[in-house]
């Protein structure tokens, strides 16, 4: 394993009940344990890239579950062109024509690649199947052919995992009322969001029933608490980090080079009269 140490997760773990009376992570507390993870990121991130690893991460949850969020958290001290994150608008005329998997299959990693999907061909089992957007008989072909498929991809080298962010009624419903009365939240406020407060049960049915297909021993499903956003972010990447035995790598020191001053001239004069923006701060 690598330098991050936790109690040893087995490949199927009894639900873990959630605990309410956690104290509130302080904004100190939270940074302080995110920049530990995330060091250690960079440590994995360095061990993907010296071993040829290749790795999909899928993220799904209900609407507000915190997955845009949990992604950040992941990717914002690494390099994008090792972590890379998919998040595809609905499919054009002409992808709708498609295999539906294809679509997805374009953006598959190569060696060294960390390729994270918010949201995936899982929609068919949840917005497309709730909403109408795909058949029953659609559906139910899916859910027969995707664990298949899955096996497809563990069997040629991909590492896949999957995390399920649950999110409450309640908390859900609290953070859909601040992102209709706070401008800054209003973007993420999408035409599915409210039908999906109606449709709850629909959707707790249709997660149900993706989880009884296609949580496998190859592709399991992970499942994160969510109605605390930060915890859930320090567990997603805790747990993330321990799914994989990456070591430090070896690598040459870097010493810094001199600057030359062949060709030297005043270059700070050469800015003098160009057009700088007036420094308001």
């Amino acid at each position: 394993m690598g330098k991050h140490k936790e109690k040893k997760q087995t490949e199927i773990s009894q639900v873990e009940p959630l605990n309410t009376n956690k104290p509130k992570l302080s904004g100190k507390e939270y940074t302080q344990e995110l920049r530990k993870l995330q060091t250690e990121l960079c440590l994995l991130q360095n061990w993907i890239k010296y071993t040829g690893e290749k790795i999909i991460v899928v993220f799904e949850g209900r609407d507000a579950a915190g997955k845009g969020g949990t992604i950040r958290a992941l990717t914002e001290r690494v390099s994008p062109r090792v972590f890379r994150t998919v998040a595809l608008p609905a499919p054009t005329e002409r992808e709708k024509t498609q295999m539906y998997i294809q679509r997805y299959l374009t953006h598959f990693p190569a060696a060294g690649e960390v390729i994270i999907f918010d949201r995936s061909w899982y929609n068919r089992t949840g917005v497309e199947y709730v909403m109408g957007f795909c058949t029953k008989e659609q559906h139910r072909d899916f859910l027969k052919v995707c664990p298949t498929f899955e096996q497809y991809i563990v069997d040629s080298g991909i590492k896949l995992v999957k995390y399920w962010l649950e999110v409450s009624n309640e908390e859900q419903k609290r953070r859909f009322e601040a992102r209709i009365n706070d401008p800054l939240r209003q973007w993420k406020l999408s035409a599915m969001d409210l039908p999906s407060r109606e449709r709850w049960y629909e959707y707790s049915k249709a997660r149900d029933m993706m989880l009884d297909a296609t949580d496998t021993p190859w592709a399991p499903w992970y499942i994160i608490h969510s109605d605390d956003k930060k915890r859930a972010r320090l567990n997603c990447l805790s747990h993330f980090l321990n799914l994989f035995p990456y070591e430090p790598v070896p690598h040459e020191k870097v010493k810094l080079p001199e600057r030359s001053m062949k060709h030297s001239y005043d270059d700070e004069a050469s800015m003098s009269n160009r057009r700088w923006i007036t420094e308001q701060y």
